[in-house]
């Protein structure tokens, strides 16, 4: 065995990572060499007497970097999922490192020229599709990336990169403090009154866990409304509960987003875009920022009168309580009020039939395999990078291996907040690689031997992730450059929003909704109730996430050289001129809590979740009527797109299998904007 875990390939199955084997002080040693090796490989590849061809320039560049491959997707997921101090520390050092690092490849000028000698002549070549696509990707990615700046201006880009990355992961970082430092320690049961009976036990665990022996804690989900907010009918604990998520990170990160901000516009600036959001859009499936403002404008106004027209009901429900004006704290309770009364649906009543284990094995893994023929096997011999990480290999119907994929479903002190997905191996047919894919969510931990109960929104995000992994499992590209979810940013969600579609399909939905202590199946009734229900609460979701979007396109449109004074006023100001101030519903996202625009690459892209949604509305509605049974759509919706990855474009995998561009009629529909 080597010193280094990571200086070899792992010999397990689908190279696993040994993380039996890994441990903290592997990292540094391992990024060290793995920057050192491609530098060197890159030098090999430049120094070379021979005149640049595909192979020897493109081919050998996809080959570089392995050793920092792997350590790179083992580091940054555990910094995420399990970090500390230690390891927090080691993430503010390397994050600068890796940013000049990646310039140092981007802005070899040797590099660059045999890349442009043989973009010149690609017509020429003789390159397959696959191939000539890697050859046009990576000449816009260096072109991008600053590769045509003089020597000046290339110093500046690195200087302002190594800023960037450094702000980013303090970003995160103080998000992530202050929302441990700000969950809400309640002495007295009494205060947790309205939440369920395992909810009470999991706030009680929670507390123990986190050294509150005798408390009941609410920690802090990473978005603005509270999911507890719904139930919780002591007032001053909502009001409590949502201005200790509202209040996250002002002080350590208005200026750090106002300086973020800045650098930005400056970068942009320096690669001739008038703002980032410019620089960003031209190379996603948007085009420009008239297309985005377009899309986000014409979705506004009628998403606040549809927040309008719900608020009003909500007032009606709050009367009866002596409440003449509600706040925003009070909207998601009256918000399941107006639903229990109105439609008979009660959040809190239909949990005991949303399980976990059932709902991933009866419904997520269950919908995989109505859909693609995909069975999953639990490896409990295999570790993962945690005790929670739990391993399933993948089949296809004919019994062939597939892949792995990781399920990491609780929260814990270690753990940023929300869900995500990630690689820990991408596919790639050129160096014989085969997916390790994995999730992460944040379910509170039940009281020990209770069973892990979930709320509806958990479920959808449950599926939203699967559909991130299977775009991940059903890769099939040559190139690594190509592999998975590797596709632009505001196409990225549209298979992961399809996925949703599942639980709630009839045979998925029967399949799991079903009480954990009695069996009995979710009522027929009950199922059409909230169906009839899903209808409502649009204008609050649309209204929320909009001020979020728009607040990620206020920061980084700005010019570069704007003064900003102060974060908090920069973004009323921002939403004022949006339009998005006349009701009590705040953005999903504040800005000193904004993980995706500020320390994730969702900067001047946070769009993408309703750019993507145009084409999940229209895919699901595909699904549903195209004639043919689920099996064979999901077969072609696999071959044209899933398995695409970045090898062709978004917009003609998306045209692959709809047969026509997208139209905004269904998305409108569905979120009663139409």
């Amino acid at each position: 065995m080597t010193e280094n875990p990571f200086f070899e390939p792992s010999t397990l199955v689908y190279e696993l990572p040994p993380f039996a084997e890994i441990r903290q002080e592997h990292y540094l040693p391992a990024f060290e060499r793995g920057m050192a090796d491609q530098l060197a490989e890159i030098a090999a590849i430049t120094a070379g007497p021979q005149a640049p061809t595909f192979d020897n320039t493109l081919v050998a560049l996809e080959r570089s970097g392995a050793l920092l491959r792997r350590v790179g997707a083992v580091f940054h997921n555990q910094s995420s999922a399990d970090t500390d101090d230690a390891l927090d520390a080691l993430d503010a050092e390397i994050s600068p490192r890796l940013a000049a690092h990646r310039d140092a490849v981007h802005l070899d000028g040797a590099l660059f020229a045999r890349i442009e000698a043989l973009y010149e002549r690609r017509a020429t070549l003789g390159l397959d599709p696959q191939a000539l696509r890697l050859l046009e990707r990576h000449h816009t990615r260096f072109v991008r990336a600053g590769a045509r700046l003089g020597p000046a201006e290339q110093a500046r880009l690195r200087e302002l990169n190594g800023e960037l990355a450094s702000a980013s992961t303090a970003f995160q970082q103080n998000v992530a403090a202050d929302t441990r430092a700000r969950a809400l320690v309640l002495d007295g049961v009494e205060q947790l009154d309205g939440l369920s009976a395992d909810a009470v036990a999991a706030a009680a665990e929670n507390g123990r866990a986190l050294g509150h022996d005798g408390a009941h804690v609410l920690s802090l989900k990473n978005f603005s409304n509270q999911t507890e907010l719904a139930s919780l009918t002591d007032r001053s604990v909502r009001e409590r509960l949502l201005a200790a998520s509202l209040g996250r990170a002002v002080e350590s990160n208005g200026p750090l987003a106002i300086r973020m901000a800045g650098l930005r516009a400056e970068r942009a600036a320096l690669l001739g875009h008038p703002s980032h959001a410019a620089y960003v859009v031209e190379d996603e499936t948007a085009g420009s920022v008239a297309a985005v403002d377009a899309l986000l404008a014409r979705m506004v106004a009628p998403a606040v009168a549809n927040a309008e027209r719900e608020a009003a009901l909500l007032a009606k429900a709050a009367e009866a309580d002596g409440i003449t004006e509600i706040g925003a704290h009070d909207w998601a309770y009256y918000a399941e009020k107006v639903r229990q009364t109105s439609y008979d649906v009660d959040a809190a009543a239909l949990r005991p039939y949303f399980e976990l284990e059932r709902v991933l094995h009866d419904g997520v893994f269950f919908a995989a395999g109505l859909a693609y023929g995909l069975t999953f096997t639990e490896r409990p011999d295999l570790v993962g990078y945690h005790p929670d990480a739990r391993v399933f290999e993948v089949f296809e119907e004919d019994g062939g291996s597939l892949g792995l994929f990781l399920g990491d479903f609780h929260a814990r002190a270690s753990k940023r907040g929300g869900a995500w997905m990630d690689e820990l191996v991408s596919q790639s047919e050129l160096l014989g690689r085969r997916p390790v894919v994995l999730n992460n969510l944040n379910i509170a931990r039940p009281a020990p031997g209770e069973p892990v109960l979930l709320t509806w929104d958990e479920v959808r995000t449950l599926f939203h992730e699967f559909g991130h992994a299977l775009h991940g499992l059903f890769s099939a590209v040559r190139y690594p450059l190509f592999a998975g979810t590797e596709v632009p940013r505001d196409f990225v969600e549209f298979p992961s929003q399809v996925n949703e579609m599942w639980m709630t399909w009839p045979a998925v939905l029967a399949n799991y909704a079903k009480h954990h202590v009695t069996g009995e199946p979710l009522p027929a009734e009950l199922v059409e109730r909230m169906s009839a229900a899903e209808g409502f609460g649009q204008g609050f979701r649309t209204v929320e996430y909009l001020a979020a979007a728009l607040l990620d396109w206020a920061w980084h449109t700005i010019p570069a050289g704007l003064p900003i004074d102060d974060a908090q006023e920069f973004e009323a100001q921002a939403l004022a001129k949006a339009g998005l101030t006349s009701v009590a519903v705040p953005p999903r996202y504040r800005t000193t809590y904004f993980n995706h625009i500020f320390s994730n690459d969702y900067s001047a892209g946070y769009y993408a979740y309703v750019w993507s949604e145009v084409l999940d509305a229209e895919t699901v509605e595909w699904f549903r009527g195209n004639g043919r049974g689920v099996r064979e759509s999901g077969e072609i919706f696999r071959a044209e797109l899933l398995s695409r990855g970045g090898s062709v474009d978004a917009m003609e995998c998306f045209r692959a299998v709809v047969g026509r561009d997208p139209l905004p009629g269904p998305l409108l529909a569905r979120r009663g904007l139409a």
